[in-house]
């Protein structure tokens, strides 16, 4: 931790990108406004929740456009771009009329998410790369403040939409985020922008570093890419019906509420503490385990019901949080530090299929029961891929 104390210029980056995390993470908040959405816009709840997975799709496209723009015009204005649509997509999802709801999946859900991509990127590329040898560490907490979001953001909106409604809502949340992204974005720079170094093992920095084409043609880039696809499944499924779950398994609508905060909370830790296990035991050990974890209680979900079902759902969210902690690093790990936001962009491919074409698959399949197997099955698969990595990196 010396190291990570003595590299002050580096602190003050994860710092102000940890608080950008925070306000980038409203990307997971969208089940909070499900029903306001749907009621103010007489818009069927199933056709709301779409709303995610065009976000997430599009999250996942301006993480892999966020590491190219960064080795073009640096850091800095990739996070005020980024910024910038995310605000301007809010701000205008205000004043979508009410007979064009399906706006929403553009201004929320595709120009909202696009720009969340593109500064979720250059933070994590910029903490791995000031803490390259402590890349568990780091990342972990800038990914950590992102999952936190939930728990800040829930209540926070439920409040502003019963005072305010909701057109006002998405104004007030659309101001603020334009004046925290103003006020910290020029904090976020890489090393080689500011004439520092990082504090790199050498032997790290030695390794070849892979670009996309290469990473592309090698069998562990498919392993880590479709693994994180399907590990990632039952989240996104859940994510949206979090509320309505609960008060199918006997919890009240307050408790609703509290569900989604504690999948926050849950999905923050396990950012933090899964990357923070795996600088212990290994990166393919900890990715097994979570995986492994994610599909059992995928299983516990066909007969789960009241606080059984909340500790059920908050470990399901704790792993996924885990996932988006520790997949930047094995990416890291395979393919180099040095070229970590565009490769690691191209793994997210996998994480953008999972939220586009799971919960489609999944509402195709008739019987809740049937639907549980099914992920937990994938979690089966996800796992036998880590351990086929695991092979791999030995040979």
């Amino acid at each position: 931790m010396s190291a990570i104390s003595q590299n002050k210029q580096g602190l003050k980056v994860l710092v102000a990108g940890s608080v950008l995390q925070l306000f980038l993470g409203i990307v997971y908040v969208w089940s909070v406004f499900v029903m306001p959405v749907s009621k103010f816009y007489s818009w069927d709840a199933a056709s709301v929740k779409l709303t995610t997975s065009y976000m997430l799709s599009f999250f996942v496209l301006g993480i892999l456009a966020g590491g190219k723009l960064q080795a073009r015009i640096g850091a800095q204005k990739v996070v005020l771009m980024g910024g910038l649509l995310l605000a301007g997509g809010m701000f205008v999802t205000a004043f979508i009329p009410l007979s064009s709801a399906w706006l929403i999946y553009v201004t929320y859900g595709i120009v909202g998410g696009f720009g969340v991509g593109l500064g979720y990127n250059a933070v994590i590329s910029a903490a791995q790369k000031w803490f390259p040898a402590n890349r568990g560490f780091a990342t972990g907490v800038s990914v950590c403040a992102f999952g936190f979001s939930t728990v800040v953001f829930a209540p926070l909106i439920e409040m502003l939409i019963g005072r305010y409604g909701l057109q006002n809502t998405f104004l007030i949340l659309s101001v603020g985020f334009l004046v925290v992204v103003l006020a910290l974005f020029s904090f976020i720079k890489l090393p080689d922008e500011t004439g520092a170094t990082g504090t790199a093992s050498a032997a790290l920095l030695a390794k070849k570093q892979y670009t996309v084409a290469q990473a592309l043609k090698t069998k562990e880039f498919y392993f880590i890419t479709i693994s994180m696809m399907l590990a990632t499944a039952a989240f996104f499924i859940l994510n949206p019906s979090f509320k309505t779950l609960a008060a199918e398994r006997g919890l009240n609508a307050s408790i609703g509420t509290v569900v989604v905060m504690l999948t926050g909370v849950a999905n923050a830790l396990g950012r933090l503490g899964v990357p923070f296990l795996s600088d212990k035991i290994g990166r393919e050990k900890t990715a097994f385990i979570t995986i492994v974890a994610t599909g059992l209680c995928a299983l516990l979900l066909c007969f789960v019901q009241g606080i059984t079902f909340m500790a059920t759902i908050a470990i399901i969210a704790f792993c996924y949080g885990g996932y988006s902690g520790i997949y930047p690093v094995i990416t890291a790990d395979y393919f180099g530090i040095k070229n970590v936001g565009s490769n690691y962009g191209a793994v997210m491919v996998g994480f953008a299929l999972s939220a586009l074409v799971f919960p489609m698959v999944i509402g195709l399949i008739t019987g809740v029961t049937v639907k549980f197997i099914v992920l937990a099955s994938l979690g089966a698969i996800g796992a036998i891929l880590v351990i086929l990595l695991m092979r791999s990196n030995k040979e």
